[in-house]
């Protein structure tokens, strides 16, 4: 019975690193302090970011106006539907697999800004 209860908690822990905190104007979030990460979510593909996405520089919620300053692990991977990209000048860091498999992105505007761009951020782009 220990041995599962442990296990069931390490399940419950790697759900929570895809867990988000809110969608707000069709992208997912997660928020710490005045700062917030764009974060990935998806149970199916229907949820995939398509198109163009322009992340603003700050986003409100709930009446608290956070600042983006991050691209979290994996928050866009697998969306072969996505096309272009902007990226503010408040995000100084794009994370792991940030954009992998983003077959269809054909334009991304990074800023100076960002001074950290992780491992394998844009594997298997073509």
């Amino acid at each position: 019975m220990k041995r599962f209860l442990s296990l069931t908690a390490l399940l419950l822990l790697a759900v929570g690193s895809f867990a988000y905190d809110a969608l707000v104007d069709g992208i997912y979030y997660n928020f710490s302090g005045s700062e917030a990460t764009v974060t990935y979510f998806r149970k199916h593909s229907s949820l995939d970011y398509t198109g163009t996405v322009i992340i603003p520089e700050t986003v409100t919620y709930n009446g608290t106006t956070y600042s983006i300053t991050n691209i979290g692990d994996m928050a866009f991977a697998e969306c072969t539907g996505l096309t272009s990209i902007t990226i503010p000048s408040s995000v100084t860091s794009i994370d792991n697999n940030a954009f992998a498999y983003c077959w269809g992105l054909t334009s991304i505007t990074i800023p100076e800004s960002v001074t950290n761009i992780g491992r394998y951020a844009f594997s298997y782009c073509i």
